[in-house]
């Protein structure tokens, strides 16, 4: 059971991670760590909270992060994930109080009390890591590694040309964080290839629990609107990111290269440059999950929001 810190932005597809990394046996969630993103940051809050209500883990911290990017302003993306992030119509007030402490802080703190122990999953823009590490420079020698959902590696982005929401949003920190850490990286065109497809959400939509009904309230504004280049189906990366960490088996293909990101503003911001030929004698350091069992992953999810019982896909 590998221990992992949840960073997210809490909206849609993070909800489904956030309930992936409590229901399976291979990961302990330590802690869930709050960035802005997505959605207004105190309704992210709100949204970590639900979820891990749905999964019987509020005994599990939430710590407030990052309310803004470093340096740059953002947009949501609510026209993905719906007014408040949970589908549009969902806005829960859970009651559940915050932990104390500043979420780059206590990343700071539990990776030094237990060091080479702990897995940080980011699945939302990487400021709070970023902030984490100009407190400890010394970071990314305690933790075990670093998974990150983002950039867009040698295809189209989905909030510009040329970028992917995560790094986009906050390229600064984005930035310092593939200068500073080894990380292992799934991209955004890595979940076009692996996308749920209709006959997967029919299957989903026709199970009848809470968990289904729960996906398909979160993911009914995308849905509705389309998801981008006319796919057949719905992406679902954070849930990606979180069940390649879980469950090695789905690796199909890993490649490690040289990764940076253009943090400048301008029609190239949060741009992921990906080292394929080794044109630029940079350390290769960072590991790009290239190819993925698409069937193996929307069989996890299926025996998630079915059975709450993730695993029994891969068993």
């Amino acid at each position: 059971m590998r221990r992992v810190i949840v960073d997210t932005d809490t909206a849609g597809d993070d909800t489904q991670a956030l309930a992936l990394a409590v229901l399976t046996d291979r990961l302990a969630v330590d802690a869930v760590t709050v960035v802005a993103g997505n959605v207004p940051f105190d309704r992210e809050v709100e949204n970590a909270k639900y979820t891990l209500s749905l999964v019987d883990a509020t005994d599990t911290p939430v710590y407030e992060g990052a309310r803004r990017p470093l340096v740059k302003s953002h947009d949501h993306a609510t026209e993905i994930h719906g007014e408040g992030g949970l589908g549009g119509d969902l806005h829960p007030d859970t009651g559940i109080d915050s932990a104390e402490g500043f979420a780059p802080a206590e990343i700071v703190r539990r990776c030094r009390d237990s060091p080479g122990e702990i897995t940080l999953l980011c699945i939302g823009p990487l400021t709070n890591l970023a902030l984490a590490h100009a407190r400890e420079p010394a970071l990314p020698g305690l933790v075990d590694e670093v998974w990150v959902m983002g950039g867009a590696v040698n295809c189209r982005g989905n909030v510009t040309p040329t970028a992917e929401y995560n790094l986009w949003a906050d390229p600064d920190a984005a930035k310092r964080v593939f200068d500073a850490f080894d990380v292992t990286l799934v991209d955004w065109g890595l979940c076009l290839r692996t996308a749920l497809d209709e006959a997967a959400i029919d299957e989903i939509a026709a199970m009848d629990t809470d968990l289904a009904d729960f996906f398909l309230e979160v993911t009914k504004t995308v849905r509705d609107r389309g998801e981008a280049g006319g796919l057949d189906g719905i992406t679902q990366p954070d849930g990606l990111t979180t069940a390649l960490l879980a469950y090695p088996e789905l690796r199909e293909q890993v490649a490690t290269y040289a990764v940076d990101v253009d943090e400048r503003e301008g029609l190239t911001r949060g741009h992921t440059s990906v080292d394929v030929e080794g044109d630029t004698g940079d350390s290769a350091d960072t590991r790009v999950v290239e190819a993925a069992d698409s069937d193996g992953f929307s069989g996890v999810i299926h025996s998630m929001l079915r059975d709450r019982d993730p695993d029994a896909a891969v068993e």
